[in-house]
């Protein structure tokens, strides 16, 4: 099983952030961050990169955890 850092939570919480606020976009056309620090203020902006990096990250450690995954200690 993954044992999650506190990188790693950080991440996962932002990338749930994003994705929530996404589906707001979706379905209401509603911009929950902008709605909260301003359209494009610099905390959104900010807000906006953190996630994307987040997911990055999480792209990157999800790649890692399923090739390594496959591999067996003896």
């Amino acid at each position: 099983m993954f044992k999650m850092n506190a990188l790693s939570w950080v991440a996962l919480v932002l990338v749930i952030i994003g994705a929530l606020n996404w589906g707001l976009v979706g379905l209401f056309n509603f911009d929950l961050v902008a709605a909260i620090f301003g359209s494009m203020s610099g905390i959104s902006r900010i807000i906006y990169t953190l996630v994307g990096l987040s997911a990055i990250y999480m792209l990157i450690t999800a790649a890692s955890a399923t090739t390594t995954s496959g591999q067996h200690k003896n």
